[in-house]
């Protein structure tokens, strides 16, 4: 069963990390990755809705882990939020330019769980 999961899996344990790295302490850790200060509330709330959405989607994909009859939503949705991201960051780079290499480096990572799991979705489906 690791294998059938481990799209979701890889997931999770990246996506929590980011939430958290995003939301808890907006004004704190941000500016360490962007060239700007969180110090706004409305700033800190748009930061603490990405926590509140990628903790949301990884809760999904832990019961897609745990509960076989979710499996298959929980991989959809994890293909869906894997290339939103890698779109953005795609339409981003026409219109703004590259980005720093940690952002460069994210978009193969998004593109590679993206490709995963839909591979897994194809492979999968029908088991249960």
């Amino acid at each position: 069963m690791i294998r059938k999961n481990l799209h979701l899996i890889i997931s999770v344990l990246i996506v929590i990390p980011a939430a958290l790295f995003y939301g808890l302490f907006p004004n704190e850790t941000v500016p360490i990755l962007f060239d700007f200060a969180v110090q706004s509330t409305d700033l800190k709330n748009v930061f603490r809705a990405i926590l509140g959405l990628y903790l949301a989607f990884s809760a999904f994909w832990i019961m897609g882990i745990l509960k076989p009859d979710f499996w298959n939503m929980a991989t959809l949705s994890n293909f869906i939020f894997m290339i939103g991201l890698v779109s953005g960051r795609m339409l981003s780079m026409i219109l703004d330019g590259i980005p720093s290499p940690a952002f460069s480096y994210g978009i193969i990572g998004e593109l590679i769980l993206a490709i995963f799991a839909l591979y897994q979705y194809r492979k999968y489906k029908n088991s249960i």
